[in-house]
């Protein structure tokens, strides 16, 4: 099976992070989100992979060759844009017979993949949303999906596609890309894989779907720490460092140096952080990041940042309400 994994993504929501680092190797739970991806991937024996790059995609290439040397890994470049079709047409020439599993290089998810590589058809993953106009959504009949739309403006189903896909028939996807491509087919002004599956389904190739409850997406500041969140709380691993409070769950690398402050819960502290007479909760900091004298919360601190406060003093009679913000 060869894995299909999207990263040219520019994450523009979650500037001025990326600005400096590609989306997918933002730091949540310990780890960046593609890391996150490329060990469930592997749990599961699927070392072929083809990564369609973009937007700072040497970083990505060598951030995959360091750690991940095991997985046979081909870089392909997306020059323009597109949308999400177009993307997986980039790809088109590294297909082979193997069958493809595609996934969203943002997307975090808790799925047994290997009952997934059971099923006889290709299979979309879905998930029941309260509002669909965000994403593209399935129509299901008798366990099978009989039409997709994407980004319904009107309720015709709330079963969302979460960003992954199985498919059984690889040869048959690249014929309906090089469809949508050739009749320059779009919606929404661009070239979306929904419409490549939909082709896929009127001709006769049957689409199964599998429910995805665990999917968390790191495309906002508010989701990347829901997900961190979701993360840490799998991570049975515990702190003791001197003259440091930890409220469980956090991460904090070994090579970071945390003292005289209170960390957590819901923290992951990265490779060279130093954190000294602070408070951080629910928050994220990247490598090599300074917090001194601080009082932090729902926080993202990039790499390299230095951030330092400073303490105030008072005396505060009866009934006073002081507000700092």
């Amino acid at each position: 099976m060869r894995a299909i994994i999207p990263v040219a993504g520019i994450g523009s929501r979650l500037k001025p992070h990326t600005h400096t680092t590609p989306k997918v190797l933002l730091n949540v739970g310990g780890k960046p989100i593609l890391g996150h991806i490329l060990d469930k991937l592997m749990a599961e024996g699927i070392t072929k992979a083809t990564f369609i790059w973009g937007h700072l995609g040497d970083m990505i290439q060598d951030y995959v060759s360091r750690n991940y040397p095991q997985i046979d890994a081909t870089f392909v470049e997306q020059r323009v844009p597109e949308g999400l079709g177009h993307a997986i047409y980039t790809a088109v020439p590294t297909f082979d017979d193997d069958e493809l599993f595609i996934i969203l290089g943002d997307t975090i998810f808790d799925v047994n993949l290997r009952s997934v590589f059971s099923l006889q058809t290709s299979a979309l993953g879905v998930k029941s949303v309260e509002d669909p106009r965000r994403f593209g959504v399935a129509l299901m009949n008798s366990g099978k999906i009989y039409k997709l739309v994407e980004k319904p403006q009107e309720p015709v189903s709330n079963l969302a596609l979460v960003g992954l896909y199985y498919i059984k028939n690889p040869k048959l996807l690249a014929k309906c890309l090089h469809n949508l491509i050739t009749n320059n087919i779009r919606t929404r002004g661009e070239f979306q894989l929904t419409d490549a599956l939909m082709m896929m389904i009127d001709r006769g190739e049957p689409m199964g779907a599998f429910a995805v409850e665990g999917w968390y997406d790191c495309g906002k500041p508010e989701t990347l720490l829901e997900t961190n969140r979701f993360l840490l709380a799998q991570n049975k691993k515990t702190y003791s460092l001197p003259g440091v409070v930890i409220n469980e769950p956090v991460y904090i690398s070994d090579s970071a140096m945390v003292t005289n402050s209170v960390i957590g819960p819901y923290v992951s502290i990265g490779d060279g952080v130093t954190i000294a007479d602070s408070i951080v909760k629910n928050s994220i900091a990247a490598d090599n990041a300074e917090i001194r004298s601080s009082i932090l919360t729902d926080s993202l601190i990039g790499s390299n940042s230095i951030i330092k406060g400073r303490y105030r003093k008072l005396n505060s009679g009866d009934s006073t309400e002081i507000d700092f913000n």
